[in-house]
């Protein structure tokens, strides 16, 4: 009988300790292979967007580090660094930005890191933004291990290969899970840009802003605001790091341009006055810098989304007032460059800054909506006859009113071009052959103007599809270039083939331009891409320009439609909700979503109360 061996109690100890170095080593590897927070350069997954939402500090380096041949400059600083828009720098300063935020406010980090860049990396120019929290926070120390400093910027090692390689393996379990089901819009864990190294704001820049009722509604951080006491106890601190990046730049012949990011008026209020002023005074005689921090813009909600994160539409008029662009819009107290000599005038008037006139920068324009114009009225809320389009012409004319054009819209919103008093945007759904033999001559002689959103598949067609069912005339393609150069009518986009008809169209059928029940994301996306396309190489190829205007069939649409049409180039949209609506000078978003009264329902007098109601209500708001 064969004697049973039993570990010694060393034996015990060697493969209790064998059995920890085996799952530690197993951990370690597994942390490597998911490397949740980009720590260990991401060689496996390269979801650098995950990575940077995790810990942007880590990450973005570590991104650096294999692609700093594609960056000649960097603009860096806390989140509301994100805010001023690579694109917009790369034009301005004939350079490759990459932007270099991070989460919190500590200038020791950036000083840090702007030394890393100098060592590392081709720097032409850096953008230092400063921001009233770096007088508040300073030096803290970088527990949490979504802030923690690269290893090659701390030179902390065994901390830092201590906290990634021996984490909590739910947050790679948590990255692999996010992988399978990540999507094409910018979610909670990938809100980051990683070409770009600024946060994804695509469905953000493609929302709409229309009145502040709804705004206030969408963001209601700004009706009960925090109140709660902010002080600024590092001021000293942050300049020093300030001062060095300034040192490091003159000395290593960078291009180093300061600014300070634009502080919504409510939050500022929560700062002692006196400790305000000291920060950016101390600043001031620190390094000369663009302020943006306080101005009519701080008091306008609907350029922010909190106290800290303003739009970049903000930042494109901040990098517009830097370069001197006269031909974009910049409120004209928005930007001043601040030196020790200006200085506390500059500081002087920041707890004074009134509220900004909303006449000044925003207008209420009402959009009327129509489709077929018949001889005789056809009483089914879409068509109107002649006689009653005619009658509400020669209201609106008697009223006041000013038809307007889309490119008109586009000037005073990106431009600061004037509107009329009384704006009116009239427009046309389908493109029908009635929009052109009737609509235009009457709408020269009442001196209006309107816009035309064909249907692409049905443009000079009589009959729908390959059914050969009768259709109301659409006028043809070399029409609507007649139309166009009239100058009477501007040609939008109604979808080349996405008005998809109940009773007329195989089952299912698609609503508007919504996906259809099971489609994938992806087909989806490549769907409506398609759709933009062939509206562009089809009627597009005959007007001589691509399609920037677009009205949604059956005033559908979803956030991933919105993101998709804006990256093919659409900067304004239409829907067929009733109401309505502000347009913002400055803000490109207000002009997308548009809502537009159904004339038709309405004699000519009746519109006119209408829109005047309106134009009250939105005031109202």
């Amino acid at each position: 009988m064969k004697k049973k061996h039993v570990l010694s109690a060393p034996g015990w100890l060697a493969l209790f300790a064998a059995s920890v170095l085996l799952i530690a080593a197993a951990l370690a590897a597994f942390n490597v292979v998911t490397d949740p927070f980009g720590a260990f350069g991401d060689r496996f997954f390269t979801w650098w967007s995950y990575d940077e939402t995790r810990n942007p500090r880590a990450a973005k380096i570590s991104y650096l580090e294999e692609h700093r041949g594609e960056y000649d400059s960097y603009v860096i600083g806390c989140s509301s660094t994100s805010s001023f828009p690579v694109e917009d720098l790369n034009r301005v300063f004939d350079a490759k930005f990459y932007n270099l935020i991070m989460y919190g406010a500590d200038m020791l980090d950036v000083e840090r890191i702007c030394f890393w860049l100098a060592d590392n990396c081709e720097v032409k120019n850096l953008v230092l933004n400063v921001y009233i929290d770096n007088g508040a926070s300073y030096g803290s120390p970088h527990d949490d291990i979504s802030f923690k400093m690269p290893v090659s910027v701390s030179g902390e090692i065994f901390d830092y290969y201590k906290t990634y390689l021996f984490a909590d393996p739910r947050y790679g379990m948590d990255k692999l899970s996010k992988r399978r089901t990540d999507s094409y819009l910018q979610a909670a864990h990938d809100v980051f840009d990683e070409k770009t190294g600024a946060y994804d704001k695509s469905k953000r820049d493609a929302e709409p802003i229309g009145s502040m009722e709804r705004y206030l509604e969408a963001y209601p951080v700004f009706v009960n605001y925090d109140k709660t006491p902010h002080t600024l106890t590092r001021t000293e601190d942050c300049m020093k790091s300030v001062a060095a990046i300034r040192d490091l730049c003159a000395e290593r012949g960078i291009r180093l341009t300061v600014v300070t990011a634009p502080v919504y008026y409510d939050y500022l209020l929560t700062f002692p006055e006196e400790q305000v002023r000291e920060f950016y005074e101390a600043l001031a005689d620190t390094v000369p810098f663009w302020d943006f921090s306080v101005s009519s813009v701080s008091r306008e909600p609907r350029y922010f989304y909190d106290e800290t994160h303003f739009r970049n539409a903000a930042g494109t008029m901040a990098i517009a007032r830097i370069a001197g662009e006269s031909d974009v819009y910049v409120p004209g107290d928005y930007g001043v460059y601040v030196t020790p000599e200006n200085a506390r005038d500059v500081t002087a008037r920041y707890f004074s800054v009134p509220e900004p006139d909303a006449g000044l920068y925003t207008a209420d324009l009402p959009v009327l909506m129509y489709h077929h114009i018949a001889e005789e009225s056809g009483g089914d809320g879409t068509t109107i006859g002649r006689a009653e389009f005619e009658e509400q012409l020669k209201a609106l004319a008697g009223a006041g009113y000013e038809a307007v054009s889309v490119s008109d819209l586009l000037a005073y919103v990106e431009n600061g071009a004037e509107l009329p008093e009384k704006p009116v945007l009239i427009t046309f759904d389908d493109g029908y052959a009635s929009n052109r033999e009737i609509g235009l001559p009457l709408l020269a002689e009442y001196g209006m103007k309107a816009v035309v959103f064909p249907i692409g598949i049905s443009v000079g067609k009589d009959t729908y599809r390959d059914t050969g069912d009768p259709m109301t005339p659409h006028f043809t393609a070399e029409e609507a270039r007649e139309m166009e150069g009239s100058g009477i009518f501007e040609i939008g986009s109604h979808g080349w083939d996405i008005h998809e008809v109940e009773g007329r169209d195989p089952a299912p059928i698609r609503r508007g331009i919504l996906p259809r029940e099971g489609e994938s994301e992806a087909d989806y996306i490549a769907y409506l891409r398609r759709d933009c396309e062939k509206m562009n190489e089809e009627l597009g190829a005959v007007l001589g320009h691509r399609f920037e205007i677009f009205s949604y069939p059956y005033g559908l649409t979803c956030p991933l439609a919105d993101v998709i049409l804006a990256s093919e180039g659409i900067r304004v949209s239409f829907t067929t909700a009733e109401g309505g609506n502000t347009i913002i000078r400055g803000l490109p978003q207000s002009l997308y979503g548009l809502r537009r009264i159904n004339a038709p329902d309405y004699t000519g007098e009746e519109l006119v109360e209408r829109m005047r109601s309106e134009a009250l209500g939105v005031a109202g708001r």
